[in-house]
């Protein structure tokens, strides 16, 4: 009886394994290239990537409560309130109280919250783009058709994690 002929084509399983490493490795060295060349443009940043993402969420719904706060970044409330209190120390966000319920205490960014946050942002979308342009115009459509892919992944992601989990490298500096 003859052998059965190895298939050029990999099983599913194994595409999706092979896939997931090759992903994992490929995140793992963009968020180190990103810490390392955000240093370039802006080297004075000291923010850990839990105080930027924190910062982040602010800028996407503000004032905040800190219980929803940590929902959403799927950390511990005491772990953000701590974040939180450090925001403060830098200046970068204040404590104040709910519009309709003033027993409900909430955070937004200062003036100099956003301001600090912008400059990060900036600094990214400059080096992102820079080296996105030194990709052919074929890389960078790919790149752009992988997006909502990528987004849904987080999603998976995220569906996948226990809300109450921190995430590892909580304490992580900034840059990625």
């Amino acid at each position: 009886m003859a052998s059965p002929v190895p298939s050029s084509t990999p099983a599913a399983g194994d595409l999706s394994e092979a896939t997931a490493h090759q992903l994992t490795d490929v995140v793992t060295r963009l968020r180190r290239a990103l810490r390392t060349s955000i240093r370039t443009e802006y080297p004075w940043e000291a923010l850990p990537m839990a105080q930027i993402e924190l910062m982040q969420a602010l800028s996407d719904q503000s004032p905040a409560r800190v219980g929803d706060l940590a929902a959403r970044q799927r950390l511990s409330a005491s772990t953000v309130s701590g974040l939180i209190g450090q925001l403060m120390t830098a200046g970068l966000v204040v404590r104040g109280t709910h519009a309709e319920d003033r027993r409900v205490a909430v955070v937004e960014l200062t003036a100099a919250g956003r301001r600090q946050l912008a400059d990060w942002q900036a600094a990214h979308q400059r080096r992102i783009g820079a080296a996105l342009e030194r990709l052919s115009a074929q890389e960078q459509e790919a790149v752009a058709a992988a997006l909502p892919a990528l987004a849904k992944l987080v999603e998976h992601l995220f569906a996948g994690s226990g809300a109450d989990e921190e995430e590892p490298g909580a304490g992580e500096k900034a840059g990625a």
